[in-house]
């Protein structure tokens, strides 16, 4: 039979026949096992890009842990320095306050020094004045003066340039 184009004869319908047949056999031993074998590709391929998209959320999350770390790090290492710097000025503080609480030590104890040399310095005046008063009333008593008015004159004046030379501070 000739219809055109397409030509009906027995090797078509063998051929067709064949076809029919190879089509039963592998639908019957090999489309269920590649269908089983393209499903289980497709499942590890899911099953793969779960996986990383799950260790790309945890590395994501611990990028995100190390920069919070980081930024405490940094956080932590302006306090440390904040707080040894306030520690160092409170050291310093202290030393100059020890400082100055030993120089006003000293400057007493050379003011109280001052006043103890002062005061012996005193002490051997008077002694010298004494011993030049009592020099002067020997001599007054030698030379035997006549009335107390001229002895009386005699010892202010003795008294007068004694406290003239070293009485006055």
């Amino acid at each position: 039979m000739n219809l055109g184009i397409i030509e009906i004869n027995w090797s078509s319908l063998m051929i067709l026949a064949n076809l029919v047949i190879l089509y039963l056999i592998m639908k019957r031993f090999f489309f269920e096992k590649i269908h089983n074998f393209m499903q289980r590709r497709q499942d590890a391929v899911r099953d793969a890009i779960a996986g990383a998209e799950a260790i790309n959320k945890r590395a994501d999350k611990k990028m995100e842990d190390y920069q919070r770390r980081i930024a405490n790090v940094e956080s932590e290492g302006r306090d440390i320095i904040r707080n040894a710097k306030v520690q160092a000025d409170a050291r310093a503080k202290r030393i100059v306050d020890e400082a100055n609480e030993q120089a006003s030590q000293i400057v007493a104890r050379a003011q109280e020094e001052v006043r103890r040399e002062r005061a012996q310095a005193m002490r051997g005046m008077k002694e010298e004045i004494t011993t030049l008063a009592l020099m002067a009333a020997s001599k007054v008593l030698e030379e035997e003066l006549s009335g107390s008015e001229q002895q009386r004159r005699i010892v202010d004046r003795v008294i007068e340039e004694a406290g003239n030379a070293g009485w006055q501070n």
